[in-house]
């Protein structure tokens, strides 16, 4: 299929494109979601059809009788945005074929969903149109509950977190399990591309978009987005927690690309200076010392990590920043290699 001219990822270019997702919805403010949202639309350089889980980016964006969305758009259930946009996928091939859309107008197809419609309401639909091998990208915003309907815990939640459903206090020292890793789990599905991205690394997201987009199957984006209703946080300050959790190494940024592994952005500054200093660069590893910034400064701004800073609960902080720090070490080793 003949590829449409790419316009460079620069902002002087990027300004000049039209903004799929109006301002003016009611999004909450200092929502990160709808500012990934916004990143990946403005990447896109065909049509885009998008389909949307029922979550706080589907109910605010589309408060009857107004919208948000100027593109395509179908709200779907909790748990099948993946089967919806594969059916839109699939009727487009279809009118192709039949001769009622030109065989050289591409339309891309994406996905928007939470972690709860994506990490468990939707993971059975997402896990079969994956499988499949539909040409479509399914995008998880990633604010770690279910935000929209309580602030309930999702297997996203982090190990210890209070929720609605897991609240801190006599009996339980919050959520007892860890999270689940989902982009490990879409990525054993052995699809093209899948990767994770947070959008305070603008470049990087909407490069991973295009990457996406263009692989010539289904595609997965792991998105970070804080929410500051259910963290108990500043309004203004989720994109640098964004940053933070990048920085801390709990949300690395990584692609996968035909099962091979590549660190990304901040995470490949990060992991090329630890292997310089295990090497004995010294002044790697001073480096190293000075951008990786401990856990606990992402955690700390967090009220529903407060408990976890008093004495009773440090067992449960040492096993999450043990975790970060295993998986963190384990990328690194896996950096440029085939899974």
């Amino acid at each position: 299929m003949p590829e449409q001219a790419s316009i460079p990822l620069k902002l002087k270019d990027l300004s000049q494109k039209p903004d799929l997702l109006a301002g003016g919805h009611r999004m909450c403010a200092g929502c990160v979601a709808p500012t990934a949202v916004r990143q990946i639309l403005l990447a896109a350089e065909h049509p885009v059809v998008a389909a949307n889980a029922t979550g706080c980016l589907e109910v605010s964006t589309s408060i009857y009788p107004y919208t948000a969305w100027r593109i395509p758009w179908i709200h779907s259930a909790f748990e099948n945005a993946a089967a919806t946009i594969a059916g839109v996928e699939s009727m487009y091939n279809s009118l192709q074929r039949q001769g009622k859309i030109p065989k050289d107008k591409r339309i891309d197809f994406i996905a928007f969903a939470g972690d709860g419609g994506t990490y468990d309401i939707g993971l059975q639909a997402l896990s079969g149109a994956l499988e499949r091998g539909h040409r479509f990208l399914y995008v998880c915003y990633d604010n770690g509950a279910y935000m929209n309907t309580g602030i309930q815990r999702s297997s996203s939640t982090p190990i210890g977190a209070h929720t609605t459903t897991s609240p801190a206090g006599k009996k339980i020292p919050g959520k007892q399990q860890f999270r689940k890793d989902l982009t490990k789990i879409v990525v054993a599905h052995n699809i093209p591309y899948a990767a994770q991205a947070s959008p305070c690394n603008w470049r990087d997201l909407m490069q991973k978009t295009r990457n996406a987009l263009n692989c010539g199957g289904p595609a997965f984006l792991n998105v970070m987005a804080p929410c500051h209703r259910g963290w108990r946080t500043k309004i203004e300050i989720g994109v640098e927690l964004a940053r933070l959790s990048v920085t801390s190494c709990y949300w690395p940024l990584y692609e996968v690309v035909n099962g091979v592994l590549r660190l990304t952005g901040a995470s490949k500054t990060l992991a090329d200076l630890k292997k310089k200093a295990a090497a004995g660069d010294e002044a790697a590893r001073t480096k190293y010392q000075q951008q990786k910034r401990p856990l606990e400064e992402w955690l700390k701004p967090q009220g529903r990590f407060a408990h976890l800073f008093k004495p009773a609960n440090e067992s449960i902080l040492k096993l999450l920043v043990d975790r970060v720090e295993r998986d963190w070490n384990r990328l690194v080793e896996l950096d440029g290699k085939p899974l």
